[in-house]
């Protein structure tokens, strides 16, 4: 496992350096492999943000924070990660039935930018992954996004569930 921090309109000191590896050391012991952890540090207007992805067997955890102190937006991300891991905790280990995640101790999904007037200001590939629509929600939550594409196993076609505004779950497949 190797931890990648970049920053944006910062310099990373050695100092924060051995501060996100010291913290983000207390995520992975709930795993018993992860691969490369990817730390990105920005500052804007005053803001200090942290997003933290973390890769597991095919499943990404990640959290993001920001606060107008950096150490502070380093704890609270790394909490958040903390309880996302706790509330999925038994869908985790099962996924994970094989080994990888301690149940003992207890690249990223981004729709394009659209812009008021309707131009695409950015673009992220990502690898659909076979899954149902079960596992799809956990991937979700744990990305903490409202939505996630996927390849529905069952029908061999990408999906999509999103979080609905009462907060139940919604699933979109396309008809051909």
């Amino acid at each position: 496992m190797a931890i990648s921090i970049r920053g944006k309109n910062l310099d990373i000191t050695p100092a924060l350096k051995e501060y996100i590896e010291k913290k983000v050391k207390k995520v992975t012991k709930y795993f018993d492999k992860t691969g490369d952890i990817a730390v990105v540090l920005k500052v804007e207007k005053g803001n200090h943000q942290v997003e933290v992805t973390v890769p597991v067997n095919g499943i990404l955890i990640r959290g993001e924070e920001s606060t107008v102190d950096m150490y502070a937006s380093i704890d609270q991300v790394m909490e958040k990660l903390e309880k996302q891991i706790e509330k999925h905790k038994t869908k985790l280990s099962k996924k994970f039935r094989g080994g990888g995640f301690r149940a003992d101790i207890a690249s990223s999904v981004v729709v394009p930018e659209v812009e008021e007037n309707g131009i695409i200001v950015r673009t992220k590939r990502f690898a659909v992954k076979p899954m149902d629509s079960e596992e799809a929600v956990m991937q979700m939550n744990l990305l903490n996004h409202d939505f996630f594409m996927f390849l529905n196993i069952e029908t061999e076609h990408v999906n999509l569930v999103y979080r609905r505004r009462d907060g139940q779950f919604g699933l979109l497949e396309p008809e051909f």
